[in-house]
């Protein structure tokens, strides 16, 4: 019985302790002849209303089909977090709504994404300034599979020393693995002189046969996967 009511005190701290894993992200793409007001009004709102917990890090997209908008990451935090949210006041909403909608395009993209850590081969908040995204969309079915085959790549990862960390969309259209290639000294980590070609690596680890089944399950499980170049922007993002 004693045991019984410990477990019952314990459970308010099981829920309080939810891993901050979540990332919320979205995208916003200003019209061509208001860049400038777009990145002064954005920065105003980041800097008044998302501090703390709420921080934003903003990013310039420079290259894929977002190219030109600014890619918004808050957080980590924790599924908890986001339901006891309070800061969204009418202030905040009337902020955005009179002085930074109005200079975009459109709706953007919002969503939500979970860090891996069994999948990745870098810690959540070891991050850099430059960075390459891969998307990858398993076909409908398959994202155990697509899961496990990023497993193997981890170890390809690991033993290169290639910082990588992988997210898993979580409420946010289809199934999709997110994969942030973190270069911590710059683009030119993406020459092949700096590190071996993937695949020699994998070949490394796993051999000839090991790698011609990995290309074989990626033709066979993946939908349709691509990549984007984004840079971090300091003067836009929280302080």
């Amino acid at each position: 019985m004693r045991k019984f009511f410990l477990c019952l005190l314990l459970l308010p701290c099981i829920a309080i302790s939810q891993t901050k894993n979540v990332i919320s992200v979205f995208r916003a793409f200003p019209k061509t002849d208001k860049v400038t007001e777009f990145e002064k009004a954005l920065t105003a709102h980041a800097q008044k209303y998302h501090t703390g917990e709420w921080k934003w890090r903003v990013f310039d997209i420079l290259s894929g089909p977002d190219a030109g908008g600014y890619h918004v990451a808050e957080g980590p935090n924790s599924w908890a977090q986001l339901d006891e949210r309070k800061d969204i006041s009418k202030e905040h909403m009337a902020d955005w709504n009179s002085n930074i909608s109005p200079l975009t395009t459109g709706q953007g993209m919002q969503g939500y994404a979970v860090y891996r850590e069994d999948l990745s081969s870098v810690p959540l908040l070891e991050s850099s300034e430059k960075m390459a995204v891969t998307h990858v969309f398993p076909k409908q079915g398959y994202s155990d599979t697509i899961a496990a085959i990023i497993k193997k790549v981890k170890v390809v990862w690991q033993k290169s020393t290639e910082p990588v960390a992988v997210f898993q969309a979580s409420g946010s259209g289809p199934s999709q693995f997110i994969l942030v290639f973190r270069y911590k000294t710059g683009w030119k980590e993406r020459d092949p002189s700096f590190r071996k070609p993937f695949m020699e690596r994998y070949k490394a680890e796993y051999n000839d046969s090991g790698y011609n089944d990995y290309m074989a399950a990626i033709q066979q499980f993946v939908e349709k996967s691509w990549t984007e170049l984004l840079s971090y922007r300091a003067d836009l993002s929280s302080k």
